[in-house]
């Protein structure tokens, strides 16, 4: 009896693509939407005639652009999975920068692009002008403007002039009579 190996029947054990030193734009519609930076980029196919898998093992430096062409979102992750192209699974040191400059960094992060948004359970720090955040159960749109970060901490800098209203209601109220009586 010979000694044969099983023929190999699912298509999501072998690569569709491979691709190395990608430096690609994506369009949709004719328009340009994404720009995409990855030392390594594969593709598997699915079973079944299902999606494919995107898998950036290497890293992926990502930046969506607006109407105007301008980025709107820069994301940077250690690894990056694209399943049946529309949820991101971003992993590893992940940077998100949104068009207002605030900076998200985590472990891990969720992008589903059907339902324009965004989510982590790991800890993570958002770094904006105005004050740190820090916590976990991370949730955001797409656009990372409006977001909701649980088991929260943060420093929000009081500067000198909220002090000084501070101290001058606390004047006012001290100059007022305890019991005034008519």
């Amino acid at each position: 009896m010979e000694h044969v190996a099983e023929a190999v029947e699912d298509a999501d054990s072998l690569l569709f693509m491979h691709v190395r030193g990608v430096n690609t734009f994506i369009s949709d519609s004719g328009v340009m939407r994404y720009h995409m930076v990855a030392e390594e980029w594969d593709i598997l196919n699915g079973t079944g005639g299902s999606a494919t898998t995107w898998n950036f093992y290497k890293g992926l430096l990502m930046e969506r652009y607006d109407e105007n062409f301008h980025i709107d979102l820069y994301v940077q992750s250690d690894t990056a999975y694209l399943h049946e192209q529309h949820l991101w699974e971003l992993r590893g040191r992940v940077t998100v920068r949104n068009v207002k400059g605030d900076v998200f960094r985590t472990e891990e992060l969720f992008w589903d692009l059907n339902k324009h948004e965004m989510w982590s359970y790991q800890y993570i720090r958002i770094v904006t002008p105005e004050r740190e955040l820090e916590g976990t159960e991370f949730h955001s749109n797409e656009q990372m403007t409006k977001y909701f970060v649980n088991n929260s901490i943060g420093v929000f800098p009081i500067t000198e002039k909220d002090n000084e209203q501070e101290q001058d209601s606390v004047a006012t109220s001290e100059d007022q009579p305890a019991n005034s009586s008519k």
